[in-house]
């Protein structure tokens, strides 16, 4: 069963090294993140699967233990999903995951043991929901750290250029996050989504489904683009 989820944005820039001289700039939304993960702890789970999006059309699971490192953006900071120390032979997470392990470690999780899940962006809404009751299913109680950012077209300054359908795509998407509004995040568009470079799509899509029926609650804690990107931060309970 889904306890709980936090839902956080996963630009490599909140880790304060990357973000060198704009870390203040995103001081807010770091603790909106910590306050997420709060609500995740007090729900006591019995695991956590840290979820993001990652590349292809379908799911790569990730043990605990799976290294991470933000040294590709400019910042020798290495990471471990869930443990102390890496776990021999695992893969590297992919940048969301890593951005998820840092924010655990960062808050000093130590709730329940740790999974990473990656789902590619291009990943149907049908084959989400599916992962997503897969994820939900059985006794344990679980929580989600869901990662993904909205769109990345939002100002002419934004990654992906403006694309003016992008502040609706954003604005629908967060008013579905901030109300735990599983059908309004599974009707997401993928093809609108992937235009306006939405990477969270995929991700908050798994959410619904396995919120389906949870009759959990949302409060949505940060709404803001900062960098022409739609960053979104929700807690399910």
């Amino acid at each position: 069963m889904l306890a709980a989820a936090a839902v956080c944005p996963c630009p490599p820039l909140l880790q304060p090294q990357v973000a060198a001289g704009a870390a203040a700039e995103l001081a807010a939304l770091r603790e909106s993140c910590a306050a997420a993960l709060d609500t995740l702890a007090e729900a006591r789970p019995d695991r956590l699967v840290v979820l993001g999006p990652g590349a292809g059309e379908d799911r790569t699971p990730y043990p605990s233990g799976a290294p991470g490192s933000f040294r590709g953006f400019g910042a020798a900071v290495d990471v471990v999903l869930g443990s102390p120390a890496p776990a021999p032979g695992a893969a590297p997470l992919p940048a969301s995951l890593a951005v998820g392990a840092w924010l655990l470690a960062d808050h000093g999780w130590a709730a329940c043991p740790v999974e990473g899940l990656a789902v590619g962006t291009g990943c149907p809404p049908g084959r989400c929901a599916e992962l997503g009751a897969e994820l939900a299913a059985g006794p344990a109680r679980t929580a989600l750290l869901v990662l993904g950012d909205g769109s990345a077209c939002r100002t002419v300054k934004a990654p992906g250029y403006l694309d003016e359908r992008a502040a609706p795509f954003d604005a629908l998407a967060a008013e579905a996050l901030g109300a735990a509004d599983t059908a309004a995040l599974a009707g997401l568009d993928p093809v609108l989504a992937e235009e306006v470079g939405a990477a969270g799509r995929a991700p908050w899509q798994v959410l619904a489904g396995a919120a389906a029926g949870a009759g959990l609650a949302g409060k949505l804690l940060y709404d803001e683009a900062p960098y022409g990107v739609g960053y979104f931060v929700a807690a399910w309970s």
